[in-house]
């Protein structure tokens, strides 16, 4: 399970360690926020209203889910378990309370916590990918305290301050995983 601060390269990370493991499963989260233009449905999340989302919540469907800057996300009960059934292991690029929340049902899980090499580094990514309008840059710039401490929990921690580099760290945590599993 590969999370951090938005921005400090966990989903990059986390695509890359899979390009070089297909029998690794991405678990795919749902979302209430808009797509962005290169994302697809089913691939980078399924996207649902927050009426859909609302009415999964009340049957149950989800492993964990959380409200972050007024959209839902969360990770559907299905998607884990048919990974599961499959014997595969499953890479989540989630954020950090959904990271210990998955951590508490599964146990055998590994978190990771990508760390940015620094809060100018970390801003300045931000700002390059051009995602977000400034007020929702400010949002997730003030969640960045609470994420670093709450990445002390976690299992390791991967600075990346060189893509490459924690790719190659993050890799061969997994195939530590993987070959006791």
């Amino acid at each position: 399970m590969v999370s951090a601060p938005s921005g400090s390269g966990k989903t990059t990370i986390a695509h890359k360690v899979l390009e070089q493991n297909p029998s690794l499963r991405f678990s795919v989260s749902a979302t209430t926020r808009p797509k962005r233009s290169e994302e697809r449905n089913g691939k980078d999340y399924f996207f649902l209203t927050k009426e859909e989302f609302r009415r999964r919540i009340d049957a149950g469907e989800f492993v964990e889910w959380e409200e972050i800057y007024g959209e839902l996300y969360g990770t559907l009960k299905s998607e884990v378990e048919k990974a599961r059934r499959a014997g595969r292991h499953i890479v989540f690029d989630i954020d950090v309370k959904g990271g210990l929340a998955i951590k508490k049902q599964y146990p055998e899980a590994v978190l990771i916590f990508i760390r940015p090499p620094s809060m100018e580094v970390l801003v300045k990514r931000l700002r390059e990918r051009r995602t977000e309008d400034e007020t929702t840059l400010v949002r997730r710039l003030e969640r960045v305290p609470m994420e670093m401490e709450q990445g002390k929990a976690f299992d390791v921690e991967v600075v990346n301050d060189d893509l490459a580099e924690a790719v190659a760290k993050v890799q061969s945590i997994v195939d530590n995983r993987v070959k006791k599993h």
